[in-house]
């Protein structure tokens, strides 16, 4: 069974038509749409699949359309199961 202690996990999502069209766009305004866009449906999409205030969503990696978020590994099994998730790695600290 899995820790109930939060961890970081890299979420990365699946092909995306609207974000590639959006970062195709490389003027300034675009690149801030592109920043709402992805900001936004990854909130959206932990919303969706998860319970409020359980997660913590540290940031939105706009070049790979991934995030980074403070989960349990019960909650980062259940992100691995939505339809729009590609990838979803615990983060691995060196020492």
């Amino acid at each position: 069974m899995g820790s109930s202690a939060a961890d970081v996990y890299f979420v990365f999502m699946n092909f995306d038509p609207e974000y590639e069209r959006l970062r195709s766009d490389r003027t300034k305004q675009g690149a801030m749409e592109l920043d709402r866009y992805v900001s936004r449906k990854h909130d959206q999409l932990l919303a969706k699949m998860l319970r409020p205030n359980t997660y913590r969503k540290r940031s939105s990696l706009v070049i790979v359309d991934g995030f980074a978020v403070e989960i349990t590994d019960v909650q980062a099994a259940i992100l691995r199961s939505a339809k729009e998730v590609r990838v979803v790695e615990k983060n691995q600290e060196l020492v």
